[in-house]
């Protein structure tokens, strides 16, 4: 990380220190001459992160709601709310349930302003799974059905896109989340991820009993069948092992289809029809 960050002239950055150097960005809490006692973030983009762009805009969209804000943003650099650094609890999952439950109906309130326009579609996001379709039967299947489930009629909304525990935190203005993907499609994608979480907690997610009482906890949320999450839930694990494997993970696709796994004999099991 730099020992020295160049900020934007504009924002009047005093004191900072780093929070994070990632393969995508640069991280700091700072805090400006302009606001004196109010901590702020700034995030600068690497190059491999430059498709976080679209997560900088969708901030600015949400506007502070279920999310924390967006205060500018000056070529690949963002001025952004510090919202803490309490993140949801994983030993309090009952909670953690109920938290991502009121977060996910804030992130999908309708906002005033236009939708931005670089929002990546759904079919777009899939592209990985897609590719790998005839190297494995599961993916084969997850293939079908994504395909089913993108073809469904819907109305698309803006999505975070990632949602986890980590993404998760508890402000003084209530639970926000941060680090958005920057999505656009049906709703129940944004409950998918949460399946897969805590990623040390293996024995949660394949938690059957549990995966049922989050979908069902979500469908009316969402407005969605329990079903119909889960399937996205199954869909989804197999895109994030896509990903593994095109990262050469082994560890981790095998964790991810596991879990799918799972989930897919829960849905026909709970919901047959």
């Amino acid at each position: 990380m730099d020992a020295k960050p160049i900020f934007p002239p504009e924002w009047n950055i005093g004191s900072f220190e780093p929070l994070a150097d990632t393969r995508s960005s640069l991280v700091w809490k700072v805090e400006s001459q302009d606001r004196p006692g109010v901590p702020l973030v700034v995030k600068r983009l690497k190059p491999a992160g430059m498709e976080e762009m679209r997560g900088a805009h969708y901030l600015h969209w949400r506007d502070g709601h279920g999310a924390a804000r967006l205060y500018d943003l000056k070529s690949t650099s963002m001025l952004l709310e510090y919202a803490g650094s309490y993140h949801l609890d994983e030993g309090k999952d009952g909670e953690c349930l109920e938290i991502f439950g009121q977060v996910i109906a804030a992130l999908h309130t309708p906002s005033p302003s236009p939708i931005p326009g670089d929002l990546q579609p759904l079919d777009r996001h899939f592209s990985s799974l897609f590719a790998v379709a005839g190297e494995k039967p599961i993916y084969a299947e997850a293939t079908a059905l994504a395909k089913r489930l993108l073809a469904t009629p819907h109305t698309p909304i803006p999505l975070h896109g990632d949602i986890h525990h980590e993404n998760i935190i508890k402000s003084p203005r209530g639970w926000l989340a941060i680090d958005p993907h920057g999505l656009v499609g049906d709703a129940a994608f944004d409950t998918a991820n949460i399946f897969y979480n805590p990623l040390d907690r293996g024995d949660l997610c394949l938690d059957l009993a549990r995966a049922r009482r989050m979908a069902e906890h979500f469908a009316p949320i969402i407005d969605r069948h329990p079903a119909f999450i889960l399937d996205y839930g199954f869909a989804y694990g197999c895109l994030s092992a896509a990903w593994h494997r095109e990262d050469g993970n082994d560890l981790d696709e095998a964790r991810e289809l596991k879990i799918a796994t799972a989930l897919r004999g829960l849905r026909f099991s709970a919901y047959p029809a």
